[in-house]
């Protein structure tokens, strides 16, 4: 396709990044005029937020940019000085990142976040500058904007971060923004919020450079999509071409690994399905080590279940008590002057055996505390949860640590979580170790584990930040199946990664829940990825759950006007289809 736009704002010609003999990016080529988006698509790693950080002369060092053009407004790009850069950063362009927590000045509060970029680029004096700053957080949909400006980005939400981060970007006035990932891990209420803001500021005339692995956020925006893959691009079109029409196979890839309501039952990844084996312990007892060896034969998979709860070979299953059950939990945290903040209104919910639950709800309703409380590893005012019949939050942690086994968790994390001194063997082994394998078979075994979940021995002497992102999630799988657990506690697992890892995670979970009949409580505020997943649901609001029943149901018939919100608000790929 040929690119030529008189009247853009921004002009990228051959574009092509080496990092030594690496090449990320080779020959992209755009035009951005105003009013209107250009969004790049692609996994990590494709050259999609290097290319875009071009832009801003921020590639990085040990970089070489090339270009036979590299044009922003009269400023070609390839010439400029250090102090030109500075020049055109938030005055001509300017940035929007993924994680606001980490883009803002803990330091500083967010009101001088917001005028230090004012300040840099107009000279305005202090008061007339906070004037406007608290007129900038009023247009980014910051209630209250005085006091929010006082306070500092810990105190703010992530939703009302991202808010602010945007407020300081569009300060000085520039006319191209660039937003790199700017709803990926938002709330979809939240993420809602933040494309429309998106969207006025473009109807404004802003030209919007969009980077993102999210197909459903880029329709909603984009005027031209770019595909990228390994630096290259794979395809490029309208929305229209490219959502519903895609010519390579790579994007019909993407857009297959997107999960939704239709994918419920259905594999998102072209990878085959994983193997997987409950390894024994030498010397110990199979029963002994995981408790109870015969439930592991009575239930049988999803798969091999017919609608009315008979197998296919003609057994009828009976009924069974929930693996876990909470009991009206509540919590509540202490708050400034002596009082208190209930985090958990009378919460009660069921997990069965073999089966999914996922709990929703935006930031702060309670999902993770829930999830801790269940956990063993925080305790509950009041309430109690219930570990196969048996007591299990309220006992003293020495008397859960016979069982703790059975019960694992996988974080949004696995960066934050793991050690990140000690290697993938180590990681492993420390986990085999609490089931007591010797330290003699703990290669082998950490082996095995590292091939159900797709990996394998070249790994083990690998630190968590030689690995992917997939990668690690990937360990973090390995290292919860090491105990042999009944129960799999998934914190917003797939949050983080790229919609064809998604998928890859997804599926894996699916092949072991599949195989092994592993229960899990999936924690997430992505519906659609529970609704592809989940069995049940639990629809969690201000600390309590406002809708709980089988998942199917809850979609498609909401009660609560909350439920009914939310569903209201998950982006959608929503490109209208080509004319016939």
């Amino acid at each position: 396709m040929t690119v030529e736009n008189p009247e853009a704002l921004v002009s990228v010609r051959d574009l092509t990044i080496n990092f030594g003999p690496h090449t990320a990016v080779t020959g992209l080529s755009f035009d951005l005029a105003p009013g209107r988006c250009v969004a790049l698509v692609g996994e990590s790693g494709s050259g999609k937020s290097v290319s875009a950080r071009a832009l801003l002369g921020l590639v990085g060092p040990g970089s070489r940019v090339e270009a036979s053009e590299l044009r922003l407004g009269t400023h070609d790009l390839r010439t400029l000085t250090p102090a030109q850069w500075r020049g055109v950063r938030g005055r001509e362009v300017g940035l929007v990142l993924q994680d606001a927590l980490v883009s803002l000045d803990p330091l500083n509060t967010i009101g001088s976040e917001v005028a230090e970029s004012l300040r840099l680029h107009t000279g305005l004096a202090k008061k007339p500058a906070a004037e406007i700053v608290h007129a900038l957080l009023r247009r980014v949909g910051i209630r209250d904007p005085e006091e929010r400006a006082a306070q500092y980005p810990h105190q703010l939400s992530g939703g009302l971060r991202q808010r602010a981060l945007i407020a300081s970007a569009v300060a000085a006035g520039p006319r191209v923004l660039i937003a790199d990932e700017p709803t990926t891990a938002l709330d979809v209420t939240v993420q809602a919020q933040v494309l429309e803001l998106l969207a006025e500021l473009k109807r404004e005339g802003t030209a919007l450079l969009l980077v993102s692995h999210d197909l459903a956020v880029v329709s909603e925006l984009a005027d031209e999509i770019i595909v990228l893959r390994a630096g290259a691009v794979i395809e490029r079109g309208t929305p229209a071409q490219i959502l519903h029409n895609p010519r390579a196979d790579y994007t019909r890839q993407l857009l297959d690994a997107v999960p939704s309501a239709h994918t419920r039952g259905e594999r998102l990844s072209p990878l085959p399905p994983a193997v997987f084996t409950r390894p024994r312990v030498a010397g110990q007892d199979e029963a002994a080590r995981v408790g109870d060896s015969a439930r592991l034969g009575t239930v049988p998979a999803r798969s091999e279940l017919t609608e009315s709860g008979s197998s296919e070979s003609g057994l009828t299953v009976a009924p069974t008590a929930p693996i876990l059950e909470a009991r009206n939990l509540v919590k509540s945290y202490p708050a400034s002057r002596g009082r208190r903040t209930t985090v958990l209104h009378d919460v009660s919910f069921t997990l069965e055996r073999g089966k999914t639950l996922g709990i929703v709800g935006e930031s702060g309703s309670g999902k993770s505390t829930a999830a801790a409380i269940a956990l063993g590893l925080t305790p509950a005012d009041s309430g109690e949860v219930l570990l196969d019949g048996e007591a299990w939050s309220s006992l003293r942690e020495r008397e859960r640590r016979a069982r703790r086994h059975r019960i694992q968790t996988i974080s949004q994390d696995p960066l934050g979580s793991f050690d990140p001194r000690s290697n993938v063997r180590t990681l492993l082994g420390e986990a085999l170790s609490t089931v007591g394998v010797p330290r003699g078979a703990r290669d082998d075994a950490a082996t095995a584990l590292l091939e159900q979940v797709g990996l394998s021995a070249i790994h083990l002497g690998r630190h968590p930040l030689e690995l992917s992102g997939g990668q690690r999630q990937r360990i973090a799988i390995a290292q919860a199946l090491a105990t042999n657990p009944e129960i799999i506690v998934c914190d917003e697992p797939v949050s983080a990664l790229d919609v064809s890892i998604q998928a890859q995670v997804l599926d894996l979970l699916r092949d072991l829940q599949d195989q092994l009949h592993v229960s899990l409580l999936f924690i997430s505020h992505d519906l659609g990825v529970v609704r592809h997943v989940a069995h049940d649901v639990a629809v969690m609001q201000h600390g309590r759950i406002v809708e709980f029943g089988e998942t199917g149901e809850v979609f498609d018939h909401p009660r609560h006007p909350y439920t009914r919100d939310l569903i209201a608000a998950i982006p959608t790929i929503s490109a209208p289809l080509p004319a016939i």
